[in-house]
């Protein structure tokens, strides 16, 4: 989704094959704790930025000062040769995939509860599961079907369609939030697609490059750009949050197994929800939690079913 030192990222973030670590659950942790924290900060600037900007704008900004970063890290190791205009028609694909899931989570932030826009956001797996076999090639298994059940039900509770105006009702919010989340799996499961040929620094050159013409493009089509007067700091957060993010938790899965990992994300959504709290007034929704249970478990349903057929 995306996010490191004040002096830029580290030098091995742009390794394509870094040396194996020893398994650390404890240093796993450490990692997490600070993915957590850029996430929870991205969410914080996206909803400030938009005080000022819409989402193209953000996006514009936030990819060009990403792909400073980028190109500076990549200087720095000696990676720009890795940078290979290949299989642009795919990165053209990925990136519109991307660029809206951002767009729609930006959107979301702004909009609705923080806790949902993260409960909303880890279906992510479950789409993955499901459209894997039709975008990868990949076999379908009953534990991916169990699991869309179980996260569906989650979606369900989070919702609560059945609330009307008296509740939470499922609005347009809540709908950009859950698209978002399909973007996102259709980035992942393309990047994976990529990542077969192509060089990590090739990959995340191309994503600054092409959504920054994107987020030009689509804020310039009214002729009305706007500049980030008063909310240039939390664009410079947005840009360096959206990387070491990211960077943080593919440091912690070298540390320790998805398995391992991927219940230490669901601290995203307790941190946020304090969060919210204290800087919005937000109140702290049981059946969010109850719902994101739901999603989480389906998520842990099929990491346990991929590293059984994996292990087999």
């Amino acid at each position: 989704m995306s996010p490191q030192a004040p002096g830029g990222p580290p030098a091995d973030l742009l390794a394509d094959a870094p040396a194996p670590l020893a398994e650390s659950p404890l240093a796993a942790a450490g990692w997490m704790a600070l993915a957590l924290c850029c996430f929870s900060a991205l969410a914080v600037a996206g909803r400030e930025a938009a005080a000022e900007l819409d989402t193209f704008e953000i996006l514009a900004y936030r990819s060009v000062i990403s792909l400073a970063i980028v190109l500076a890290a990549a200087s720095a190791t000696g990676a720009l040769p890795l940078i290979r205009a290949r299989r642009m028609r795919l990165h053209l694909v990925r990136n519109t995939f991307h660029f809206a899931g951002q767009n729609l989570w930006f959107h979301a932030v702004a909009v609705i509860p923080l806790t949902q826009v993260f409960a909303y956001e880890f279906t992510s797996p479950i789409w993955i599961a499901l459209l894997a076999p039709l975008v990868l090639g990949e076999r379908f298994a009953r534990a991916r079907l169990l699991a869309a059940a179980i996260g569906f039900a989650g979606i369900l509770v989070i919702a609560r369609p059945w609330a009307g105006e008296a509740g939470a009702a499922f609005g347009a919010g809540q709908a950009a939030a859950l698209a978002a989340a399909v973007g996102f799996a259709f980035n992942i499961m393309l990047t994976k697609r990529l990542s077969a040929s192509e060089s990590t620094v090739s990959i995340m050159f191309f994503m600054c490059a092409i959504q920054a013409a994107m987020g030009f493009a689509c804020a310039g089509v009214d002729l009305d750009l706007a500049l980030p007067w008063r909310t240039w700091p939390w664009i410079v957060l947005i840009g360096f949050c959206g990387l070491a993010a990211h960077y943080c938790v593919a440091r912690a899965l070298a540390r320790a197994p998805a398995t391992v990992v991927a219940p230490m994300d669901f601290g995203r959504l307790p941190m946020i929800a304090v969060v919210g709290m204290l800087l919005y007034a937000e109140p702290l929704e049981t059946a969010v939690f109850a719902g994101a249970a739901l999603v989480l478990t389906a998520n842990l349903i099929n990491l346990r079913a991929e590293r059984r057929r994996a292990a087999g």
